[in-house]
């Protein structure tokens, strides 16, 4: 375990000392590549299977408690996205099917349990946004659904109509957000709300050699407190600049990491690799 530690804390360092970074959802190499045309042919040709979410592969202990094998754990999401309409459709938009799986894996414990399987699936209309001949983000609006596939007490489960929305500020630096009316249906987490909030915004940013990265999500509980938030800190390295695959350092504080647990608060340091998706970052 002392080794575990140390190996994380000197991952940490190494992450927090990063040069001034920059950001976009479209893997260019510069901010004069970002037009309407090349955009609107990266939706119109790109394949109709592809990711959605960041996929990634995470482990560590909790930050605070002493470590044991019950609070040091794997993390992994699997994310995809298929389009279901290759024509645009009114309003210039595109309908998606999107699903996203987060597990939780207790791999030091006896038979390493799966602990808390989380699966999102939704549909959803995206738009491409443009300001004068320049791709400036994407809106996107979903029906989305929620649940940890179990029964009885241990049974989680909710529903969001969401708007979100990825913007560019420069080539910098992109700004997100996503804002959703909850239709809570579990009997065992009709408090979900207080715990895993009403919306999130957050900031992306990338080096200007596209190889360091930088992440922040908050995501607002529901409560009259304007400081409760989820907190995720996020740094990647891309092993090469043709990869998408990158080094990864995930830091979650808060509540709402897994809909088991979504009521316990989590304050979980991870280290493993991401596999991000080419032209467009979802969160």
């Amino acid at each position: 375990m002392r080794e575990i530690r140390l190996f994380l804390l000197a991952i940490l360092m190494c992450v927090l000392f990063i040069p001034a970074a920059s950001g976009q959802i479209v893997d260019v190499q510069t901010e004069s590549d970002i037009d309407a045309d090349s955009v609107r042919r990266a939706f119109d040709n790109g394949p109709y299977f592809g990711l959605y979410k960041d996929n990634y592969f995470i482990f560590g202990p909790a930050i605070g408690p002493r470590m044991t094998k019950a609070n040091t754990n794997v993390k992994f999401q699997i994310s995809i996205a298929q389009r279901l309409t290759r024509a645009t459709l009114p309003w210039n938009t595109y309908l998606y099917l999107y699903y996203t799986q987060k597990v939780f894996w207790n791999i030091l414990e006896n038979s390493m349990p799966m602990t808390d399987l989380n699966f999102n699936p939704g549909v959803g209309l995206a738009k491409p946004l443009f300001s004068k001949g320049r791709y400036i983000g994407k809106v996107s609006l979903q029906l989305e659904h929620e649940s940890n596939g179990r029964d009885s007490i241990w049974s989680r489960s909710w529903n969001k109509v969401s708007l979100g929305a990825n913007i560019i500020i420069d080539n910098n630096l992109m700004v997100h957000g996503k804002f959703w009316i909850p239709i809570v249906d579990g009997e065992h987490n009709q408090d979900i709300l207080k715990y895993s909030g009403i919306y999130q915004i957050g900031l992306n940013m990338l080096s200007n050699s596209r190889r360091w990265g930088v992440n922040a999500i908050f995501v607002k509980r529901a409560d009259w407190n304007p400081f409760n938030f989820n907190t995720i800190l996020e740094f990647s390295y891309r092993l090469t600049k043709k990869q998408n695959q990158c080094l990864f350092v995930q830091y979650y504080n808060g509540y709402g990491e897994g809909l088991l647990e979504y009521n316990k608060f989590h304050s979980q340091l991870r280290v493993g690799i991401v596999i991000k998706p080419e032209l467009f970052s979802d969160f």
